[in-house]
């Protein structure tokens, strides 16, 4: 019995890095959304089943198991020095994106220049950095929480804006799948908070959307950035009409 209430619980860990509800998960595998709840909620499932949910989180037997018997939570920030380390070697970092989005070593080989050798290498570094558990079939389980954040301040935000930050507004939003909306104005305290708010809702069904689609194949899905932003600002451009305030 105890091994099964691990395992159950397990799942519920799961279930929650990939912001996949009971719902989702009940029309997945054909079930009444209260069957599913009756079932977590009483800790016991037949193995069939528990395949079954298995498959629908895209998570190994063996990998469930190692989450079983460890029951950490998963990391909501990096340290600096996991951030430098992605930062020092691109493709760590690309290595990393991979894993979190679930693309199976096949996939990788398929759409990347790595070879096997040099795919493992990547996966040893990052598990031996505590970012992913290796596991077999050089399957990576992250040690993160599926939404993230990096550092404030920190090597992976300076990284972006010094360099990346040019590379990802140099080409136009001028395709179908693009979005750009430039806007400024002046609110309230209040209403500033209510934007931040909003912006955080936004990041969440993004994560919500990233988990929901990580089981589709590599060529069914399209790397996306999204950028939120917002801060007191005024364009510098603006600076020399402003009066002095001391005036």
């Amino acid at each position: 019995m105890a091994v099964s209430v691990d395992l159950v619980d397990a799942l519920k860990r799961c279930l929650r890095a990939q912001n996949l509800t009971y719902r989702e998960l009940a029309a997945r595998i054909r079930m009444s959304e209260a069957a599913v709840k009756r079932m977590f909620s009483r800790r016991a499932m037949s193995l069939q089943r528990l395949e079954q949910i298995c498959d629908v989180l895209d998570v190994g037997l063996a990998e469930l198991s190692a989450e079983a018997s460890r029951g950490r939570k998963a990391m909501a920030l990096l340290s600096e020095a996991q951030e430098q380390a992605l930062v020092d070697e691109p493709t760590l970092l690309l290595a990393l994106f991979l894993t979190l989005n679930r693309w199976r070593q096949d996939d990788v080989l398929g759409h990347f220049g790595f070879t096997p050798a040099q795919w493992t290498g990547l996966l040893v570094k990052l598990d031996r950095l505590g970012i992913i558990e290796l596991m077999p079939g050089n399957r990576g389980r992250a040690l993160t929480a599926r939404n993230f954040r990096w550092r404030a301040d920190g090597p992976m935000e300076r990284y972006f804006r010094h360099t990346l930050l040019t590379d990802y507004f140099a080409d136009p939003f001028d395709g179908e799948q693009d979005a750009l909306l430039l806007l400024s104005g002046s609110l309230s305290i209040d209403g500033v908070k209510q934007l931040r708010q909003r912006l955080e809702e936004v990041a969440r069904e993004f994560d919500a959307l990233l988990a929901r689609d990580a089981t589709l194949p590599a060529e069914d899905r399209v790397g996306v950035s999204l950028v939120l932003a917002q801060k007191p600002w005024l364009l510098q451009l603006f600076n020399p009409y402003r009066r002095s305030r001391e005036a």
